[in-house]
């Protein structure tokens, strides 16, 4: 694979499943079989990681047999690397889908298209999306729940989404640095 084509997470390990080579993966897509799907996951820099012979569902999770197996320690290792498939390989979205990773360096207006700052990630620490912003004139970023009610809007094509609440989690973001 080419060092210069997009990749996009699907899947992140979890570690070794028994001493026989098999490997735990949690899928990040909305059909979690899905992550298997686009062809052999890979790392970061596009090397292959896993290759997936076969695999069974248990929990939140996959415990996969891959192709190319791994010892026991060294799946233990890789505990919480990030899976990646080649971006061209997934399907296009519907229009009204997006893929998270598209709202990176969007730019944030309000709702009267003040610009608020920048999409710097988007993170998902069990409890939804959200969107960290990096404002205007730098401090702090918010992180802003993505959901309808606090992004009204986006626009991936214009490189814009609105967020209707900024002020609400901004003042909650100062509220905690104060603590």
């Amino acid at each position: 694979m080419s060092t210069g084509e997009a990749l996009t997470v699907v899947a992140v390990i979890l570690g070794a499943h028994g001493v026989r080579g098999d490997v735990r993966v949690k899928s990040f897509t909305e059909f979690p079989e899905d992550a298997f799907a686009y062809g052999p996951l890979l790392g970061e820099g596009g090397e292959e990681m896993i290759d997936a012979a076969s695999l069974r569902p248990s929990k939140d999770q996959f415990i996969v047999t891959p192709k190319h197996t791994r010892q026991k320690e060294e799946w233990d290792g890789l505990k919480g690397t990030l899976l990646h498939v080649p971006r061209a390989a997934l399907p296009d979205t519907e229009d009204d889908e997006i893929y998270v990773e598209d709202l990176v360096g969007l730019s944030v207006t309000d709702p009267d298209g003040i610009r608020i700052g920048a999409i710097k990630a988007v993170q998902n620490f069990g409890a939804g999306d959200l969107i960290e912003i990096d404002p205007v004139g730098g401090g702090t970023s918010v992180f802003v729940p993505f959901t309808e009610e606090d992004v009204p809007a986006v626009n991936v094509s214009a490189g814009s989404i609105v967020v209707a609440t900024y002020d609400l989690w901004a003042d909650a973001s100062e509220d905690e640095e104060d603590a």
